[in-house]
Parts: structure tokens; C-alpha cells; sequence
């Protein structure tokens, strides 16, 4: 084989593939070898060694006995969807869906249930809304998802089974007027119903008895008292219900009762307008 008629170039300057040249017989220190001061312990404990990795806890308080498993916790906050905030300026979490059925009455506007519905199918649940003004809802569905049909219109009396489930939770809107009719949908587990009631009527003290959950918009005097009375609330408490702005409302249940203040996003005002009482 004939020998190259060119002189292979060799990078000396250490910057390539090629270690420098030792020099002085062999006296410089190879770059895979730890420096001396690296043999030696810091006040923390032994020095990191250059391609072997940190060194593992050597101190006692990295470690725990058994006994002190028990008194490690992880707090978690309330997990729902964020309809507000309280008086306090925290946020205000309803958990709309759960493992068994829920009844839930919304005292007041179209507005406010068309937010809570957008606001639902941003935690990944599907809704699906049965009303007797279909137009009012269509806008509102087709802007909700992305693109994707995360929510549905239907007819009154025209909605079918929603199949929910623990991977696909629904939320069941029934806005036709303070009136509605029967729901048609037997109780499933992971699906929540809510009804929308403009104002008072006369079934609505038998829906809010029997309600797990119940939202108050602004109400008249006469019917802060009704719905005093009938939640059992405290008399102070009532009296502020026919005084409350168009994004406040009042939130109850059996348990307890809570002042919150809905603030819609850019996007939602964009799309629903502001904040109303009546529609």
C-alpha cells in the first residue's frame, strides 16, 4: 500500500480530541485524574469526584425512622372548579362533580350559568344543556372545547342518557324558565344537575328543599325571605341578598353558606358579554 503523500495534521493545543503532550517527562497531571485537593474532605463532607457523580447523603438528619413515616403529610387543596372568590380574596371551588348524583339550583341569569358551565368543561367534563331557548346556548357551545363537542344542546325533553363516567364526568344544565318540567335523567353517579331559575316560582321552594347545592343571585325582598327561611339562613344574611351586585351570589347547602364574588376572564366576557342579573 503506498504511504500518504500529505502529513497528518496533529491538534496540540488540547482543544480537540487529543490530550495536550505531557511534557516534562511525564510530570503533568492526566485530565481523567482527580486533582489533589479533590482527594480531600470539605467541612460537608468528601469532595465530589469528577466523573463518578455526587457522593450520597453521610449526615444523619437526611434520614428518617420508621416512626417518623406517619408525621410526613402532603397538603392538597380543595379540588372543583373556581367559581370565584370569598370575602377573605381566596379562591372559591365548588365541587360540581362527584362520585354519586348532585341536585344543584341556580337562582338567577343565563350569564351565570353559562359561565359556570365554560368554567366546567375546563376541568374536562362534558356538559350538556337542556333549555327551551336553544339560540342563547348555541354560541356559547360551539365556542366551548376548542373545537371539540364538549358541550351539547338539546330541546327540552329531547336529551338522552349522557353515560358519565369517573374518566368522563357531566354536567347536566336545565334552563327552561321557573317552571321546568320532570328531568327526564335517572340519577347516575359522576353527573350533576344543574337547574337555572330566573326568579322564584311555585315549585322552586320544593326544588330548593330538596337541592344538595343552592346559588343565589340577587333576589327581591320578598323572595330573600322564602329563601331565608327555607335554607335556614341567618336573618343578617338574607337581608343582603336583595342588595348584592351582578357578579355576587350567595352559595348554600345544608352545611353552611358562602358569600362569592364572580370575576370573568377577558375570554369569557369576550363571549358572554359582562356580568348580569337578568337576560
Amino acid at each position: 500500500m503506498a504511504s500518504p503523500t500529505y502529513q497528518p495534521r496533529v491538534n496540540t493545543s488540547g482543544d480537540g480530541w487529543r490530550n495536550p503532550p505531557l511534557g516534562d517527562g511525564g510530570s503533568r497531571r492526566l485530565s481523567h485524574q482527580p486533582r489533589p485537593d479533590e482527594e480531600q474532605s470539605g467541612p460537608n463532607g468528601p469532595k465530589p469526584r469528577p466523573g463518578y457523580g455526587l457522593r450520597g447523603p453521610r449526615r444523619s438528619p437526611h434520614v428518617l425512622t420508621a416512626e417518623s413515616l406517619a408525621s410526613l403529610t402532603l397538603p392538597v387543596g380543595d379540588d372543583g372548579v373556581i367559581i370565584g372568590i370569598d370575602p377573605q380574596n381566596q379562591p372559591a371551588v365548588l365541587s360540581l362533580l362527584r362520585p354519586t348524583s348532585m341536585e344543584i339550583a341556580l337562582v338567577g341569569s343565563m350569564w351565570m350559568a353559562q359561565v359556570l358551565a365554560l368554567r366546567t368543561v375546563a376541568v374536562g367534563a362534558r356538559v350538556a344543556v337542556e333549555t327551551a331557548r336553544p339560540q342563547a346556548w348555541g354560541q356559547m357551545a360551539q365556542a366551548a372545547g376548542g373545537g371539540q363537542q364538549c358541550v351539547s344542546v338539546h330541546e327540552v325533553r329531547q336529551i338522552a342518557p349522557q353515560g358519565p363516567s369517573v374518566s368522563s364526568p357531566v354536567l347536566v344544565v336545565r334552563d327552561m324558565g321557573a317552571r321546568p318540567p320532570r328531568n327526564q335523567l335517572a340519577p347516575s353517579p359522576w353527573q350533576s344537575v344543574l337547574t337555572v331559575l330566573p326568579f322564584l316560582g311555585p315549585r322552586s321552594p320544593q326544588m330548593l328543599s330538596r337541592a344538595d347545592l343552592v346559588g343565589l343571585q340577587r333576589l327581591s325582598p320578598e323572595e330573600a325571605e322564602v329563601v331565608t327561611r327555607i335554607m335556614r339562613l341567618p336573618e343578617q344574611v338574607g337581608a343582603v341578598l336583595p342588595t348584592l351586585s351582578d357578579n355576587a351570589m350567595l352559595w348554600c347547602s345544608r352545611d353552611g353558606h358562602q358569600f362569592v364574588m364572580t370575576q370573568p376572564t377577558e375570554a369569557e366576557t369576550n363571549l358572554l358579554g359582562g356580568p348580569r342579573r337578568m337576560d
